[in-house]
């Protein structure tokens, strides 16, 4: 004759089996798969990359006082270590880019250790595109905003008829600390950068040709071939810097978090 379990014993056998199964499908091990589309522009994940110097025949490196390093996080997975000195640069750097009629959709998982507080005014940039034309389009930096004492996410350009601006929103705060996934759009059709942050939109960070930061000039894009991320400060600043990126991937479409 079969004894039937209690059901507080079955209960907690059943507890035990499931424990891998819930730890293995965690947040912890959480991974973004995006490379393995097709359909994309560029795409980089790390996990073919040595650690070490961060190198790769698919991107170049653009350094001054600074270093790009790829190692594991506590996860385990790849990842690219960004460290600056001082107001240096380090970005790694998409060449021949090229994006159907000049527009595209970028994103990016980013943590940012800390952001600077000195001097008044540090701007800093960690998403830039480049090409023919003369502006330089900033769709992800920001601002240490003195009269305020925070730093702010803005949308920036420099060296065309607009001038130097970042286009800050007090209701943008930097965050630092914490991984956060972030998506940009690049339209060429109004000349608009769009951005959201894990996945939702952040509207009140949009420029567009005639409702930006700068000059009352029109806004206009370069024929975009070159695309950098990574981190610059401008301004003379006795600190060090250091971000984590991962998951990078630019597309025609948009590619979510």
């Amino acid at each position: 004759m079969r004894k039937r379990l209690s059901s507080a014993v079955l209960a907690a056998l059943l507890s035990v089996i499931a424990l891998p199964v819930a730890a293995a499908s965690g947040p912890a091990h959480h991974r973004l798969t995006t490379c393995a589309k097709a359909d994309l522009l560029f795409c980089e994940d790390f996990q073919h990359v040595p650690t070490g110097a961060g190198t790769s025949l698919k991107w170049g490196v653009d350094t001054r006082n600074g270093s790009l390093e790829v190692e594991r996080d506590r996860r385990g997975q790849k990842v690219l270590h960004v460290r600056t000195e001082r107001n240096g640069r380090a970005f790694l750097k998409v060449d021949d880019f090229a994006a159907p009629g000049n527009s595209f959709y970028g994103r990016v998982r980013v943590k940012v250790a800390a952001f600077p507080t000195a001097p008044d005014w540090a701007h800093y940039t960690l998403v830039e595109a480049t090409g023919d034309g003369p502006e330089v389009v900033r769709p992800l930096g920001g601002q240490y905003v003195p009269t305020l004492d925070k730093t702010l996410w803005g949308v920036g350009a420099d060296g065309g008829p607009t001038g130097d601006w970042t286009n800050w929103r007090e209701s943008a705060p930097s965050e630092a600390g914490r991984w956060q996934c972030v998506e940009w759009r690049m339209d060429a059709t109004d000349n608009r950068v769009e951005l959201w942050f894990d996945g939702r939109a952040r509207p009140d960070l949009t420029v567009s040709t005639r409702d930006h930061g700068g000059n009352q000039v029109d806004f206009l894009f370069p024929r975009f071939d070159t695309v950098k991320i990574g981190w610059q400060l401008y301004q003379p600043n006795e600190g060090s810097y250091d971000l984590w990126f991962d998951d990078i991937a630019l597309g025609a479409e948009r590619i979510g978090c």
